[in-house]
């Protein structure tokens, strides 16, 4: 075939994504295997039901047609009170548009505030998907690493030190994939002085907000960080809705009628049946409170499980739907210790450095499974670390 462009031959520079233990335990269990999945963050329960049925009355309701491209006004209001209540900053329906799903909304925030060139700080853990969205952009990055000793906390010294002249943007996800740990306001303000002085853009992944360990703050909120923050947020985690691809981006009212024109040229709108139908989500809160429930007590069951495990730390792990654990001390090389557990338990579990290097001598564990089926997977992981250390003696 003729020669593709270095744009989309560079997204992924290493041919590696960081889910190879993952494809392999999915793989496995398709055939048969008894793996348990605790690799990847979708729900293992359905959808609320009433958000199911507003969905087939929409349909039914002959809502086949093209919707506004920055979101059905009613959706967008829906988006501003959620916002509103996640960011505490009154936020209004212009001040909001809406993405197919919260990776969309990175992706659009990306490309609205860096050009070919520019340059940008991940903080670090960070999801898999971050690096290569600037990478898709043209935008060199730096990645800043948070102290797993610290409980993955961001430090406002070391990003100073990593800004450049052509430093555009800082990105930052709190309550935290894949570490659980949820940004203090103290280090929140920090972190926001320092995009004041240098005039930066802060991209505020909140994906997580409902399921934090206590107080969820967004930067947003902070003096001056209004007009400087743009927010990823999805309806993916909080209400239960990974496949339904809703999600939305909320910042300054310009910005959003810039976007409306990057949704001209890829999205060109949402469908309007799941617009309807996540609208009355987003008004009724359907299974907002239930879900957050469910994964508090998953958390306390699966880190009870685990405490007192010979040389395995728990870190950060207050909010979001994810535990981590140090391993460092039973096999510093997390990605050989996920392979051997696969093999040996039968757990699938993803090495902590495909988050970055913060995370390396980590696991992350998903909590999506049911609580019989993350007390076994504790099981297995205990034995399996008790075992790996006589081998390794």
């Amino acid at each position: 075939m003729p020669r593709p462009s270095s744009r989309i031959s560079g997204i992924v520079p290493s041919g590696k994504d960081g889910w190879e233990v993952h494809s392999a335990a999915w793989a496995r269990k398709a055939a048969g295997e008894d793996i348990i999945m605790l690799s990847v963050g979708d729900h293992d329960f359905d959808t609320p039901s009433e958000t199911i049925e507003a969905c087939v009355a929409a349909v039914r309701g002959s809502n086949h047609h093209y919707t506004p491209l920055p979101g059905l006004p009613r959706l967008r209001r829906a988006m501003a009170a959620a916002s509103s209540a996640c960011t505490g900053v009154e936020t209004t329906p212009d001040q909001v548009i809406a993405t197919p799903g919260g990776q969309a909304a990175l992706y659009a925030a990306v490309q609205a505030v860096l050009d070919q060139g520019d340059h940008a700080i991940v903080v670090a853990p960070y999801y898999a998907t971050y690096p290569n969205t600037f990478s898709a952009a043209g935008a060199s990055f730096t990645v800043v690493e948070t102290p797993a000793e610290d409980g993955f906390q961001p430090h406002a010294d070391m990003i100073r030190a990593a800004l450049r002249p052509n430093t555009r943007a800082i990105l930052i996800n709190t309550p935290n994939n894949p570490t659980g740990a949820v940004y203090s306001r103290e280090r929140l303000e920090q972190l926001a002085e320092v995009c004041r002085e240098h005039d930066l853009w802060l991209l505020s992944d909140e994906v997580y907000w409902t399921l934090g360990g206590g107080e969820h703050v967004s930067p947003r909120s902070l003096t001056g960080m209004a007009e400087r923050t743009l927010v990823i947020n999805s309806m993916s985690k909080s209400h239960g809705m990974t496949g339904w691809r809703m999600g939305w981006l909320t910042g300054p009212s310009e910005m959003i009628t810039l976007l409306t024109n990057l949704n001209l040229v890829t999205t060109y709108g949402l469908p309007a049946f799941i617009s309807i139908a996540c609208a009355e989500a987003l008004e009724n809160r359907y299974g907002v409170k239930e879900v957050a429930e469910r994964y508090a007590a998953r958390r306390t069951v699966l880190l009870d499980a685990v405490r007192g495990m010979n040389d395995v730390t728990v870190r950060g792990s207050e909010g979001g739907m994810y535990v981590m654990l140090d391993i460092s001390a039973v096999e510093p090389d997390d990605e050989k210790f996920a392979w051997a557990l696969l093999d040996s338990e039968r757990v699938g579990v993803m090495p902590g450095s495909s988050f970055g290097e913060a995370a390396a001598g980590h696991v992350r564990i998903s909590l999506c499974q049911p609580e019989p089926v993350l007390q076994e997977a504790a099981l297995r992981l205990r034995r399996f670390a008790s075992s790996y250390r006589r081998e390794a003696a």
